[in-house]
Parts: structure tokens; C-alpha cells; sequence
């Protein structure tokens, strides 16, 4: 029952497109004993789904500037190859520091925006 709250949870901050997928991997990883790599197989195969349906509403309501869409999706497509292979070569500890960094930064930098919109 847990395990479907958790999925509940993420799937309303992915439909807000807050991140649902680190609150995931936190929850995956932080309490419930899954190892990172299972974390991230799971996350990665949660984002499938999630993402095509938030991409659809975001399509249907304007929200995607299609003259960048081909840019981004290449270069963001050579980018995870790149680091998914850097990232499996890479210390593991040193991956967890800095997703803890990252998570505190990205956390740090919303909590000061003082809730203006970012567009």
C-alpha cells in the first residue's frame, strides 16, 4: 500500500512537473533499501509513461516551443549517452554527493524565488 501511495505522490508532482522521479529515487533509495542502480532502472522506466503524458499537455496547450525541440532533444540526447557512460565508470559515493548537492541546490534555489514564476 505504501509503495502505491509513493507511486501517487509521484505522479501528481510529474503531472505538476515538479519532479516526481527524485522524489522516487529519494524514497527508493533513502527508505527503502533499493540499491542506486535499481533506483535508477525503476526511475527511468517511471518517466516513460509520465512523460508522454505530460508532454501531450504540453503540447495541447502551447507550452512547447517546437523551433528548440529539435536542438534540445539532440543535444540532450548526446549528453545522457555521454554521462550514462561517464556515470557508470564513476564512484558511486561521488554520484550520491553530488545528487545530494544538486537536490540542495535545486531546493535552496525554489525556496528563495519566493514563489515568482520562472517563465
Amino acid at each position: 500500500m505504501l509503495k502505491l501511495l509513493i507511486g501517487a505522490a509521484a505522479g501528481v508532482l510529474s503531472g505538476w512537473g515538479v519532479g516526481g522521479g527524485t522524489l522516487l529515487m529519494i524514497v527508493m533509495t533513502g527508505f527503502m533499501g533499493a540499491a542506486r542502480a535499481e533506483a535508477q532502472g525503476i526511475n527511468l522506466l517511471y518517466f516513460l509513461p509520465t512523460s508522454c503524458t505530460a508532454l501531450i499537455s504540453h503540447f495541447k496547450n502551447g507550452f512547447v516551443e517546437t523551433r528548440a525541440l529539435l536542438p534540445a532533444v539532440l543535444c540532450g540526447g548526446a549528453t545522457a549517452a555521454a554521462a550514462a557512460l561517464l556515470a557508470s565508470s564513476a564512484d558511486t559515493a561521488l554520484l550520491r554527493r553530488l545528487f545530494g548537492v544538486f537536490l540542495i541546490a535545486a531546493g535552496i534555489s525554489e525556496f528563495f524565488s519566493g514563489g515568482r514564476r520562472h517563465d
